[in-house]
């Protein structure tokens, strides 16, 4: 018969171990452990404590900040994840020296970190320059879109939500008779629970409604750039809806400003907002303070190399490029089409044959249009300014362009209700959309953009994929952004610990 060492799970044993010696060198852990010891300054966080005297001794925050970092870099997003690490891994319980702190103590230390995020941020970047991990010559500006944690059934405009209100008490009146018409004894209770489950279900309605009236009276409406009331959301209204590859969601525009050279992120922001017109100036202004508190000087941006994708090609970027002395690249949505290499991918061309100018008939004394179905456009404004062109707008009746067979060849609705016409009367000379679209278009140019993609793309994927960071667990901008420095934060750490020695 075989023989077999005999085991006993039933067995107790002491296994010696050296904490310090599961951070070994060259990784990640030990980066981590090596600059929050010696480079980060951590006496920033004292202020958060009145413990000197009395009261109970308090965690470390260096103890918390590590645990935190290391705890996104490898996936674990929640607070209540970190804490059972501490207890179960060795890595986590190696990097906490042996203590456990609690998911609320955990939580409560990183949205607490308002004024130390960005601080410890610029402690890392200076690390990363010393190590000669920044080029400085070129940058790439990009975001990435992530849930927040609020559910977008609770957003609406002030009216959408006093209509859900209304929507909320309306059912529990309905509930309520049902529930009067049981008791009558005349119909058999409703479901297994009968009316137990209906009065669960009044409550939880009235309670929603209740809310939603207290959440109008406390708050006024959001308005966007255009003077237009937004949706606003209850549960988290530095939020906003926002449409991505994978359909709409309430969340966050999470930017990050790179340096070409390692792919260190310069500069970081979450912003409530979807579209990118208008986060250049803030971002190249962080970006700015932070590489001046590294020691360059006050035009530090001027004549270096900037990209960004179409979404950025706005005055507003262009303008601020322009005041930074940036030699910025930011093609309008139309560059592809301009580019003969990609003369015979279909997909940047219509996919039909629409009318052009020359099909539409100009009645000069009345300043109208005729489309070619005899129906006329009626001028909307003498003045719109769009990719450097000076236009009239001519738009149609709804009811005309609803009615019509030629709608598929017609021009590009608007919501698709009417069709409005641009006829171009002028061109802005010193328009920089016009400037830029010049300078994209050059040889040299074109060379340049492309360099966005290796630049900025794996820097979000880093993020998102390997640190699975697929959504925030904070409310509020100031919370949602400091979590969203730390994982910047954890990005450049990992390059230091790849490319630089610790």
């Amino acid at each position: 018969m075989a023989k077999f060492k005999a085991y006993d799970y039933r067995q107790r044993v002491f296994l010696p171990v050296s904490l310090e010696e599961q951070l070994l060198p060259g990784t990640l852990e030990f980066a981590i452990h090596t600059l929050v010891e010696d480079r980060l300054d951590t006496s920033r966080f004292e202020q958060h404590y009145r413990n000197d005297e009395t009261g109970r001794v308090a965690y470390d925050p260096k103890i918390l900040l590590k645990i935190v970092l290391l705890g996104y870099a490898r996936g674990l997003i929640s607070s209540r994840k970190i804490e059972q690490a501490c207890r179960e891994n060795v890595v986590f319980i190696a990097l906490a020296c042996g203590q456990q702190p609690d998911h609320s103590t955990i939580a409560t230390f990183v949205s607490s970190m308002t004024g130390e995020i960005l601080p410890l941020f610029r402690d890392v970047l200076l690390v990363c320059q010393e190590m000669d991990l920044l080029g400085g010559t070129f940058f790439a500006l990009d975001g990435l879109k992530l849930p927040s944690n609020a559910s977008k059934e609770w957003s609406g405009t002030r009216s959408e939500l006093h209509r859900k209100k209304e929507r909320l008490e309306a059912k529990v009146k309905e509930l309520l008779a049902e529930h009067v018409q049981e008791d009558k004894g005349d119909d058999p209770p409703a479901g297994p629970g009968g009316g137990r489950d209906r009065e669960r279900q009044m409550q939880r309605l009235q309670k929603q409604a209740e809310r939603i009236g207290e959440w109008l009276n406390d708050h006024n409406s959001k308005y966007g750039t255009t003077g237009k009331e937004i949706s606003s959301n209850l549960t988290d209204n530095d939020s906003a809806k926002m449409k991505t590859s994978h359909g709409v969601i309430q969340g966050y525009n999470s930017q990050a400003l790179i340096d070409g050279k390692h792919q260190v992120i310069v500069h970081a922001e979450a912003f409530g907002r979807g579209q990118d017109y208008a986060h250049g100036p803030p971002m190249l202004e962080g970006a700015q303070e932070n590489l001046r508190s590294l020691g360059h000087g006050e035009e530090c941006l001027a004549g270096k190399i900037l990209t960004a994708d179409t979404n950025y090609h706005s005055d507003i970027n262009l303008r601020k490029c322009q005041e930074l002395g940036l030699d910025a690249y930011i093609p309008d949505r139309f560059f592809r089409r301009r580019d003969p290499r990609y003369a015979a991918q279909s997909r940047y061309w219509p996919r039909r044959k629409r009318f052009l100018l020359e099909d539409f008939q100009y009645e000069e004394a009345s300043d109208h249009y005729l489309c070619p179905q005899g129906k006329r456009l009626r001028r909307k404004a003498k003045k719109a300014y769009a990719e450097g062109l000076v236009n009239r707008i001519y738009v149609a009746e709804e009811q005309d362009c609803q009615c019509c067979t030629l709608h598929l060849r017609c021009l590009t609705a608007h919501g698709g209700k009417r069709r409005y016409l641009r006829v171009p009367v002028g061109v802005e000379l010193t328009n920089l959309s016009r400037r830029m679209a010049g300078k994209v278009d050059s040889d040299l140019g074109r060379k340049i953009y492309p360099q966005r993609f290796a630049a900025a793309e794996p820097v979000f994927a880093n993020i998102r994929t390997h640190k699975r960071l697929d959504r925030f667990t904070f409310r509020g901008k100031v919370k949602v952004n400091i979590q969203w420095l730390l994982y910047c934060m954890v990005h450049n750490i990992e390059k230091i610990a790849n490319f630089g020695s610790t």
